[in-house]
């Protein structure tokens, strides 16, 4: 699986025959069309670049993908792959742009683009299409999808609690074992953690420690499953309860306790609000009880609501019931972006600060996503045939959304946001408000070579920056 010549789509490997005679450059470019959210965080290209495009193919790559291609019945272009061998050390003759990870984008606007930088490879832009573009859109979406949750919550701290120190904690990723792969599970569990800093997905830890030098860029705490309750019988629920507490309570510790297994309404009322509560009370630290059943919307308020019926409560400076430091609730089930909101809503009509809860999010935030999600694609929209660029554009009728740009692009600061133009109008002549030296793509990648190495607190940075839109 780490032969770059064969992660590619089929139809690729007849491509390098089919572009018009003298065609010398081809230029690409990838963007947002639309979708659910109407900014992207952009996010992953250097992962991608770092691992994959910074290796280069070998001898052994290029007869193995010569024997695959032949057997599967499609044409090799093995002229052109022993070229990027003997002239390249094989590593691959193309040139990448990007805006800086991080950088909050509207859609509709180039976030890539890429152009080979050797006139016998024309055909090569087009052919990383496959790899490239999925590198890409999936970090950058989960990402956005993280960013809208964050937006939600802190729309409501502000609303409902006296600060928003709590934000980074406020959204735990629990998305690892439904990721379809491991890789799947770094990447878009570290795209999580460009808005927060609460993480279950150690593979995501790994990958921000190798690609953007992050020592640790989320944490997690102490938590039960099921079966470690449940191996104590229905009789000894209680006993279960209490060994966590004293096994990973104390003094400014936290732990959670999943408390649903046979009546999570017991639980609160008479274990934890009864026999457990001096023990929780006197620890020192926090528990978190997690529900993890039921109707999210019901469930949470009412549970807020027992448990403060047993500890107690106080009414914030905006007039609000948060819970005493000593407990709090989490819920891991059935979280989307529009649950969040609807929980956080009906609390808000409780009179429950947003402060008394915290959410986990799994299938929502690295699975139930798609290409077209945020509608991304990488179209061509320039060509160089015998020294001269030509427009290169597709606009079916069928569909005008799927209108693509043309000409080589930039990407530029006007009127307090960012809009793509064509690169050759980067001089400000004839386009309003632009200002000439502001082409927000950067060169990230030439001829095997990472230009650029973001650090992921800045990355972070960025993106907080960028906080505002949904």
């Amino acid at each position: 699986m780490r032969n770059l010549i064969l992660n590619t789509d089929s139809y690729k490997t007849s491509h390098f025959a089919q572009y018009p005679a003298g065609a010398e450059y081809v230029s690409s470019y990838i963007e947002s069309r639309g979708g659910r959210y109407r900014d992207t965080v952009f996010f992953g290209l250097q992962a991608f670049l770092k691992e994959y495009l910074s290796r280069p193919i070998s001898k052994a790559d290029i007869e193995e993908a010569e024997a695959v291609c032949v057997a599967h019945g499609v044409p090799f272009n093995r002229p052109g792959w022993d070229y990027i061998l003997d002239n390249y050390d094989g590593y691959l003759p193309i040139e990448i742009e990007a805006v800086p990870e991080g950088t909050v984008v509207p859609t509709g606007n180039v976030l890539v683009q890429v152009m080979n930088t050797d006139p016998n490879c024309a055909w090569l832009t087009s052919y990383v299409e496959t790899a490239l573009l999925r590198a890409i859109w999936y970090p950058t979406t989960v990402a956005t999808v993280s960013r809208n949750c964050r937006t939600i919550i802190q729309r409501y701290l502000e609303d409902t609690a006296d600060n928003s120190d709590s934000l980074p904690f406020k959204l735990h990723d629990f998305g690892a074992r439904g990721a379809t792969s491991e890789e799947a599970a770094a990447l878009g569990g570290m795209a999580h953690l460009v808005n927060f800093a609460g993480t279950d997905t150690l593979s995501a830890i790994m990958a921000a420690r190798r690609y953007y030098g992050a020592d640790m860029a989320g944490f997690s705490i102490p938590a039960a499953e099921h079966s470690t309750i449940t191996s104590w019988g229905r009789d000894g629920e209680t006993r279960a309860y209490a060994n966590m507490i004293q096994q990973f309570g104390g003094q400014d510790r936290v732990v959670a306790v999943v408390s649903d297994s046979y009546d999570i309404w017991n639980a609160i009322d008479n274990l934890w609000g009864g026999e457990l509560r001096e023990l929780v009370e006197q620890a020192g630290g926090t528990l978190v009880v997690r529900p993890d059943s039921g109707e999210p919307v019901e469930i949470v308020p009412e549970a807020i609501e027992r448990l403060m019926a047993r500890f107690g409560y106080r009414t914030n400076s905006k007039g609000y019931r948060v819970l005493p430091d000593c407990v709090r609730l989490i819920q891991g089930d059935g979280v989307c972006a529009q649950s969040i909101e609807a929980i956080l809503q009906e609390m808000k009509a409780r009179g429950l600060s947003a402060d008394n809860v915290a959410f986990g999010m799994g299938g929502e935030l690295l699975q139930k996503l798609n290409r077209d999600t945020q509608k991304f694609a990488m179209k061509a929209s320039a060509i160089c045939i015998n020294g001269e660029w030509r427009d290169v554009y597709k606009d079916p009728i069928t569909d005008p959304g799927k209108r693509s740009k043309r000409g080589r692009l930039a990407l530029v600061r006007r009127n307090e946001s960012v809009e793509t133009v064509r690169a050759d109008a980067l001089n400000g002549e004839g386009v309003e408000g632009v200002d000439s030296e502001e082409n927000q793509l950067i060169k990230v990648f030439r001829n095997g070579e990472t230009l650029v190495d973001w650090d992921f607190e800045t990355i972070r940075q960025r993106a907080a920056q960028g906080n505002g839109g949904n």
